[in-house]
């Protein structure tokens, strides 16, 4: 586990479950459909708790993931760059997108291709 991965609060698939109030198969339709992004800690399925807004995956997040993945970032990477310090942002990409900034935060992702 990487150190931004380490300051961070992990959701599990049953956690996931359980906070959304949807059966298993629908919290992996969500992963599969980049709703949410999920990567294996220690084997296990995992999201943070940032990818969500109250009890439902945060709206920002499937098109700049969209984007990252058309930049051919790997689920790993995108993880990785969503939870680092973006020094053009001053913020973790996933703060900057919870702060309401979508579009600063997709043009900086755009950039990295």
């Amino acid at each position: 586990m990487t150190d931004v991965f380490s300051g961070r609060q992990w959701l599990t698939i049953p956690d996931l479950v359980d906070l959304l109030g949807v059966g298993q198969s629908r919290v992996r339709r969500l992963i599969e459909d980049k709703h949410l992004l999920a990567v294996r800690i220690d084997g296990v399925l995992k999201v943070p708790a940032d990818f969500l807004d109250e009890s439902e995956p945060l709206t920002a997040l499937r098109g700049t993931l969209f984007v990252l993945s058309d930049d051919g970032f790997s689920d790993d990477e995108a993880m990785t760059w969503l939870l680092s310090v973006e020094e053009s942002l001053k913020a973790a990409p996933i703060d900057a997108l919870r702060a309401g900034r979508k579009a600063e935060v997709r043009r900086v992702a755009q950039a990295l291709s």
